[in-house]
């Protein structure tokens, strides 16, 4: 199986996205690596804490969707230079930087990890859609 370095997919993260929302926390991916699909999230880290599947969601085309509805007959799909904002409900960051990991199992490559540190802005963001 092919394996992709985490130095590369920590290049999907836009740096300096990562926010307090009204409901939780959000940051922003955008695929400048190539289209593809996962067929299984894995759930968010923060801080080196396991977030539940069911507490992750992603938002894609105005519409919002649980980490835990990706399966291999409804995958979670990324084209190229598209944007996805991912939120994680019921939690809050304070102001210095923060470790949040993320993960989803691809056919032909297994299980893709990465993370990235940054600091949250200090907005409160009011809406998710990405563009």
């Amino acid at each position: 199986m092919v394996s992709i370095p985490g130095f590369l997919l920590r290049k999907l993260y836009v740096r300096g996205t990562l926010e307090n929302t009204s409901q939780g926390i959000a940051f922003r991916l955008r695929n400048t690596l190539g289209s593809g699909y996962a067929e299984k999230m894995l759930p968010v880290r923060l801080d080196g804490e396991e977030i539940p599947l069911s507490r992750c969601f992603f938002w894609s085309g105005g519409k919002k969707r649980s980490f835990d509805q990706v399966s291999r007959s409804d995958p979670f799909t990324l084209s190229l230079n598209q944007d996805i904002v991912v939120s994680v409900e019921d939690i809050s960051l304070t102001p210095e930087p923060h470790t949040v990991g993320i993960g989803f199992r691809v056919p032909g490559f297994g299980e893709l990890r990465f993370d990235f540190v940054d600091v949250p802005s200090s907005q409160e963001a009011t809406s998710h859609e990405a563009t």
